[in-house]
């Protein structure tokens, strides 16, 4: 029979794994204020005051809880979810991403952040390497960058030419509205930050080694051709907003909003319901009397440092 002492101790030790299962978000959170602590000029930048830290928790908490439910339709359904982010370097693409897959089954949503094409791949049909990472039924996909680097980096810097451009822009509705058809939900997010954000953003990166490995030769470069960038995205956005998959504007020089407004809007986009499920119970474990546990070598252990 379990006692009231029993009993108290089984609620604090659910209260203590509760807490830790709500860790990862504020590490990464600890993170973002330990780097911004590192600029003593920040009251240069007031429009930096961001949405209040326990709103924001509270929303994020109770958006990811919406993304499980929607997870487990989708999978209920066999829905097909193709959702894109794109965005200038450090616009925040990542962090959303991240608050979207914390909570959720990796078999079930995965993201697919492609490197630069290789040789072969440059030979091939252009979209022919995206179209291996689209889902299957009862999948999310989410695009950590796709198939608009054409009409983004790859234009900006050369290393496409003009009428690669053109056949792009050409291609893309044809390609999305069959997506679209074959019973794709897609979903296009563009993730807006102003010229003094990229800036601001970019000297955190510079100073802080934890971070440095995210600015590579190609951001710093970008840097110096904002306004090449400002044209292409114009473009881009001008010519494959269609109503099948239209784009989607995302604020985002105020993260925490950003990634809240993001997941709000996501959701908005396909409706769900709750899954039916059976009840779980944990069967009793089978015990053997003949079963002897075997000591495991002290030299096998990792040291017990902390």
């Amino acid at each position: 029979m379990q006692t009231s002492s029993d009993s108290a101790f089984e609620l604090e030790r659910i209260k203590r794994e509760l807490a830790d299962s709500f860790d990862e978000e504020l590490e990464m959170e600890m993170d973002e204020n330990r780097l911004e602590a590192m600029f003593a000029d920040l009251s240069e930048h007031p429009e930096r005051e961001q949405i209040d830290r326990r709103a924001y928790f509270r929303e994020l908490f109770r958006l990811q809880h919406e993304l499980v439910r929607l997870q487990d339709w989708v999978q209920h359904q066999g829905l097909k979810v193709v959702v894109i982010f794109e965005g200038r370097d450090s616009a925040g693409k990542g962090g959303a991403i991240k608050r979207i897959t914390q909570r959720l089954n990796p078999r079930v949503c995965r993201v697919a952040a492609l490197p630069a094409p290789n040789e072969r791949e440059r030979s091939q049909w252009y979209f022919q390497r995206y179209a291996a990472h689209l889902p299957a039924a009862g999948e999310i996909v989410l695009f950590d960058r796709s198939w608009y680097n054409r009409a983004g980096v790859e234009r900006v810097m050369g290393f496409c030419g003009e009428d690669d451009v053109e056949e792009f822009f050409r291609s893309v509705p044809e390609f999305e509205r069959m997506l679209v058809r074959s019973g794709i939900i897609l979903l296009k997010y563009w993730f807006s930050i102003t010229d003094e954000e990229q800036q601001f953003r970019f000297n955190m990166r510079i100073h802080d080694p934890l971070k440095q490995w995210k600015l590579s030769p190609m951001d710093v470069e970008s840097r110096r051709r904002w306004e090449d960038y400002t044209r292409a995205k114009e473009t881009m956005l001008e010519r494959t907003h269609i109503a099948e998959a239209p784009w989607w504007v995302v604020e985002a020089v105020d993260k925490k909003k950003a990634r809240l407004n993001c997941i709000a809007h996501l959701l908005a986009q396909i409706p769900y319901q709750d899954v039916p499920k059976a009840p779980v119970t944990l069967p009793d474990r089978v015990r053997h009397e003949d079963y002897i546990r075997h000591p495991v070598p002290a030299e096998m252990y990792v040291p017990d440092l902390y």
